[in-house]
């Protein structure tokens, strides 16, 4: 407890809160246009080949690297994206990832998905 005189001399100053997506400025979700398409390789010890977007977001302008989640996409420039605030560990810098099913970003992928269909946008096959 700061007793009288400490707080006459100043009111006490509140810690600021981390954020781990300040692009979206307190948003869930950002729409975007995607102005490049690159393929990166994780740091040790994993080995692949990402597919990553660079995408410059409609609100405030702000430029993010995307991670494209699933297998196979259909982005390319002057693609339209939703962008949501969360990344592959692997890739540094890449913070915020791409949503399948929406705007440009077709749901499709290049193989039938049966399992953690809600996360790639595919519909439930009859």
């Amino acid at each position: 407890m700061p007793t009288l005189n400490q707080l006459v001399k100043g009111l006490r100053i509140s810690k600021r809160r981390w954020c781990k997506t300040p692009a979206f400025a307190g948003a869930p979700q950002r729409r975007g246009v995607c102005y490049k398409i690159a393929i990166v390789t994780p740091r040790k010890p994993n080995s692949a080949r990402r597919k990553i977007a660079k995408v410059r977001l409609s609100s405030n302008r702000r430029r993010v690297f995307a991670n494209i989640p699933g297998q196979g996409h259909n982005l390319q420039e002057y693609s339209v994206v939703m962008v949501e605030g969360h990344g592959p560990k692997d890739l540094p810098g890449v913070n915020y990832a791409l949503i399948r099913g929406l705007l440009d970003f077709v749901g499709k992928e290049s193989f039938e998905r049966r399992k953690r269909r809600s996360k790639f946008g595919v519909k439930k096959k009859v």
